[in-house]
């Protein structure tokens, strides 16, 4: 999660994508939360590879990793060399049992695996692979070979970036080994390369299929996860904290409303979340993502995210507002 998110500016200019929220929690501590619920033990371990983001970032990873049960490493990849560098930085924790998840993706699967498996690798059917990693396959199923962003096809199953990996040091080798004789692919140090040597050297590398993929790419998508997750969870979590104030109000499900937030003389929803300490007055909002201790008054939203800090109050608006903005 080192990468900077520029096409999600400026919620990014002061939070790291993948911290940003979908129905009221951290994209990555979703990501986390949805893997976990479908292994057989326990997660020891949460690495995270990141960029310069700060010590407040650093905590709410500590955080994430704390909710489950597991220690926290934290990795710096310092240049943008590739995802094969990327993985490459957190060498130390590259060992035994590992499953590797790019964090700015949010999935409708089961992540059911047999951890006998050498390798597992999540895919699906794409109508332009062009833009993805994908793989080749044999009569069996089994994968043989990658192609990283093909310019013409070889195949439509693209690697989601979710792999399990039962022997971890071994990629960990073959990444040590890429980079030691600068073996690029488009200019970059890939993951994929490194998977292609494991394959020449017998590691069988399994396919498994997710149902859904859900992008947060940018504002459009981060708003299609935020429904879908606010579908998803709707009866599987507590969407509406407890301690939430709704006064006069109508709230349209499914939508968040978070710790100690007011909602009041309006109508909410449906697939809004509301962050925590923030108050909504006399508005109608649909379709949006609002962060903490934001203040909205007298205000048509729809289609819209709205940051932390932010004081708003106006009219019938499509917005992207960063944080302390004051409208």
């Amino acid at each position: 999660m080192a990468g900077k998110g520029s096409r999600l500016r400026p919620h990014t200019l002061t939070v790291p994508k993948p911290l940003l929220p979908i129905a009221g929690k951290p994209m990555v501590q979703r990501l986390v939360e949805d893997l976990s619920a479908s292994l057989q033990d326990k997660i020891e371990e949460i690495a995270f590879i990141i960029g310069a983001f700060g010590p407040e970032t650093e905590q709410k990873l500590q955080e994430v990793a704390a909710a489950m049960g597991a220690r926290c490493a934290i990795y710096y990849q310092d240049k943008p060399l590739g995802v094969g560098h990327a993985i490459s930085c957190a060498r130390n924790s590259l060992e035994g049992n590992c499953i590797i998840a790019f964090s700015d993706t949010l999935f409708k699967a089961d992540f059911a695996f047999d951890p006998a498996s050498e390798g597992v690798i999540w895919l699906q059917k794409v109508a332009d692979p062009s833009s993805f990693g994908v793989v080749l396959q044999d009569e069996n199923g089994l994968i043989t070979g990658f192609v990283e962003k093909p310019t013409s096809f070889v195949s439509d199953l693209a690697i989601v970036g979710i792999y399990y990996l039962r022997q971890a040091d071994r990629l960990r080798d073959a990444l040590d080994e890429m980079m030691a004789n600068n073996i690029k692919d488009k200019g970059e140090f890939q993951l994929t390369t490194a998977l292609e040597m494991l394959r020449d050297r017998g590691l069988a590398f399994r396919p498994a299929y997710i149902e859904e993929w859900l992008d947060c790419g940018n504002k459009d998508n981060m708003l299609h996860t935020n429904r879908r997750m606010l579908e998803l969870k709707q009866n599987q979590e507590t969407l509406i904290s407890p301690s939430a104030q709704v006064e006069n109000a109508i709230i349209l499900p499914p939508c968040y409303i978070g710790d100690n937030s007011v909602v009041r003389n309006s109508v909410v929803g449906p697939y809004v979340s509301v962050g925590s300490n923030s108050s909504i007055a006399h508005s109608v909002i649909s379709n949006s993502i609002i962060q903490n201790e934001t203040n909205i008054q007298n205000a048509n939203l729809m289609h819209s995210m709205i940051g932390n800090s932010v004081d708003y109050q106006g009219e019938s608006s499509k917005l992207s507002l960063g944080d302390y903005s004051k409208v």
